[in-house]
């Protein structure tokens, strides 16, 4: 390869000088924020604990109301890439179990699910469950799992082997050896103990349908819940542990849908009775588009409720709501009225709330932001719990039921862990003071909200990054989120990736650039429609109007030089990347393409269908695939002119490393210019922090060297 890893040390020196002379703070400082993630409450008393990345050290920390004093509990002290998830308190709170390592967010396992080894180790890493005492006691390494759960009482630890899906345990202090808890021929996720400990619901999943099942002790055998044809997750036990509630779909059958055309995705909740394993459907989706099983975070979002109700997520009235039913059955209750999103819900121990977010509230444009509410399951008008020009996610509500835990981020702020009464009151961060010294708050621009039609008449969203000062006119940059059900907003975002992607808009637009952020069509937070739109991807790409509309209107903007549009992004951002510089390298004068998709028939017939391509050969194959190929940048690559930045990690599980390959050899034949970063052993979601440095140093270079900023 003729570039791997690291660029040539004089195109870095060169253009990342280049780049610094003309601004306040170098990406360095702006990528220096700690961002905190996977928040969670004990169900007892009042602790919460989460995982926070501070340039690339990860650990865990944990603080107890009233007063909230982080204190943290791991020490971590390598940016090694182990990622820290899965955190759970037991339900006592005296202890917290978690998992190092992994790669959770991946579309398929690496051969042999061998675990991400992004430092390039001489040893092979595994996912490992750990656990710590919230006395004050040590971090205990229990061995090979994922997804931990203890259980009341005897603090039962039960995990599943990353390898084979079986369901292992072992004593939490770590003494003695792990051993697998039971055997079953499926392959075992979702393990949800009982209130009182004793029974633990599992999901048994057979490849073309899934049961719930129970264990109960090795003297019994595992009963399973009114078993089907059909695939059951999603397990929750109802607060007195008799009944189980859980979501019901068709298992994987019949003849196949048309791929080319949008069809409704059904599904159903059911409860079954623990005792006797029988069970009764609860509510049943409409057989309409809007009715198919939601796609948003946290997808049914199913919860137990006060009065014996069930909490779910739907978008039956074309926005992801939060709907209730009684658990005997009946009609539903709409519970969020409004043009809005639902996206991150927990209920009150004491079963009377429902806390969420949603991307609505009384500021201008909060459409592109997120704001904290609760509502009563039964129903009534939901209670604003925050308000202004902040955002706020990932709320928890601790056993003691007094306090709700979130994290809150702005257009300057990075994000924080912050807690407030659950009655109302001010937010407070309780970790301000690991914010860097150097950080460059100030510095930042506020992105403003701005919209302009597509093509097709389509209205488009977007986030602009212009920082006043001079009067010369600057080279553009759009950017495109990747997903593609994504939703850019006007603050730090509440994935690590986005966040990383919001920094770089801010060092740009503070290093001459003017960035356009674009929420195309595919993407969450303005409506089912603008969610599923028509001919997408690789059946016509129709979404790509939208960035070509973006660069337009960036092109109208009288700060802007319309002869230097540049454009970057990763995953499918990377996708309409190379869409742009492919299609219309008159507009795109330079892109940054970050692992993305370049051949859709190859991502459909090597990957995403390859279990289906033998049923679809009988159906309508052939066209897919051709369709799929026009839809790509690959298919226009005579037509592509302008200079590219390739970027992706060769251990790539979400898209496969090949589609880089196989584009670099078609722009070296058609000789278009491009430079390439490989790194090894890196997953989509780069795990290190000195990858995203290198990468996003790499990224601002590349666009000041060819759109020249400040000339």
């Amino acid at each position: 390869m003729r570039f791997i890893k690291n660029l040539a040390g004089a195109f870095l020196c060169v253009a990342v000088v280049h780049a610094a002379a003309a601004g306040d703070f170098s990406m360095q400082q702006v990528l220096g924020y700690p961002y905190p993630s996977g928040l969670v409450a004990s169900q007892n008393g009042g602790k919460v604990a989460w995982v926070e990345n501070q340039r690339g050290l990860r650990n865990i920390w944990v603080a107890e109301g009233p007063d909230y004093a982080p204190e943290q509990v791991t020490h971590f002290d390598s940016d090694d890439g182990q990622q820290l998830t899965n955190l759970s308190f037991s339900p006592d709170g005296t202890w917290l179990v978690f998992v190092r390592g992994g790669d959770h967010h991946e579309n398929w396992p690496a051969s042999g699910n061998l675990a991400p080894n992004p430092t390039s180790s001489t040893e092979q890493k595994y996912r490992e469950v750990y656990a710590v005492a919230m006395d004050g006691g040590k971090v205990v390494d229990i061995g090979h799992g994922d997804t931990p759960t203890v259980s009341t009482g005897d603090h039962t630890l039960a995990f599943t082997h990353p390898e084979d899906g079986s369901v292992w345990t072992a004593s939490i202090d770590g003494s003695g050896e792990p051993e697998k808890l039971f055997f079953d021929r499926g392959k075992d996720r979702e393990l949800e103990w009982s209130p009182d400990g004793t029974t633990l619901a599992f999901v048994s999943n057979r490849e073309d349908h899934a049961f719930i099942g129970l264990y109960s002790g090795r003297d019994q055998p595992i009963r399973y819940l009114a078993p089907g044809t059909h695939n059951d997750f999603f397990p929750q036990w109802s607060p007195d542990g008799r009944r189980i509630a859980y979501v019901r779909r068709p298992g994987d059958g019949g003849a196949p849908q048309p791929l080319l055309a949008p069809h409704p995705e059904p599904w159903a909740i059911w409860v079954a009775d623990v005792a006797t394993g029988e069970g009764h459907q609860v509510w049943q989706s409409p057989e309409t588009l809007e009715g198919s099983y939601p796609e948003t975070a946290g997808r049914a979002n199913l919860h137990w409720a006060a009065d014996d109700r069930l909490v779910f997520l739907a978008d039956l009235d074309g926005w992801p709501h939060l709907y209730s039913v009684p658990a005997a059955g009946g009609e539903p209750t709409l519970l969020t009225p409004g043009e809005f999103m639902v996206e991150h819900v927990t209920v009150s121990p004491d079963h009377e709330w429902v806390v969420y977010n949603a991307n609505t509230g009384d500021t201008r444009d909060d459409g592109d932001r997120r704001h904290l509410y609760r509502v009563k399951p039964g129903g009534g008008s939901p209670q604003a719990l925050t308000r202004g020009e902040t955002l706020e996610w990932s709320p928890v509500v601790p056993g003691d039921g007094t306090t709700v835990a979130f994290i809150r981020a702005g257009a300057k702020a990075p994000p924080l862990v912050n807690v407030m009464p659950l009655d109302g009151g001010e937010p407070r961060a309780i970790n301000a003071n690991h914010v860097p010294d150097d950080f460059p708050t100030d510095d930042l621009v506020v992105p403003k909200y701005v919209s302009f039609k597509s093509k097709d008449g389509w209205t488009i969203h977007g986030q602009l990054f212009q920082a006043a000062g001079s009067d010369a006119k600057k080279p553009g940059v759009i950017f495109v989120h990747g997903g593609p059900p994504r939703q850019m907003l006007l603050g730090w975002h509440y994935s690590n990736y986005y966040s990383n992607s919001y920094a770089v808009n801010q060092y740009l637009a503070n290093h001459g650039f003017v960035v356009l952020s674009v929420n195309y069509r595919l993407g969450i937070g303005y409506g089912y429609k603008f969610h599923h739109p028509e001919n997408w991807g690789p059946t016509g790409a129709s979404e790509y109007r939208d960035v070509v509309a973006g660069a337009k209107y960036l092109q109208g903007l009288p700060g802007v030089n319309a002869d230097a549009i540049g454009i970057w992004g990763g995953s499918y951002g990377g996708f309409l990347t190379a869409m742009g510089l492919a299609r219309d390298s008159d507009i795109f004068k330079a892109g940054v393409d970050m692992h993305g998709v370049h051949d859709w028939s190859y991502a459909l017939a090597g990957g995403w269908l390859d279990l289906k391509r033998e049923r679809y050969q009988q159906h309508d194959w052939d066209r897919i695939l051709e369709e799929a190929w026009k839809s790509s940048p690959e298919a226009s690559i005579e037509d592509w002119k302008s200079p590219v930045l390739l970027i992706q990690g060769d251990d790539d599980r979400n898209v496969h490393f090949h589609q880089t390959v196989d584009l670099a050899r078609r722009l070296d034949t058609a000789g278009v210019s491009y430079k390439e970063i490989v790194i090894p052993n890196e997953i989509h979601d780069f795990l290190r922090y000195q990858s995203w440095l290198e990468a996003d140093r790499a990224a601002a270079a590349f666009l000041s060297k060819e759109l020249k900023p400040g000339d």
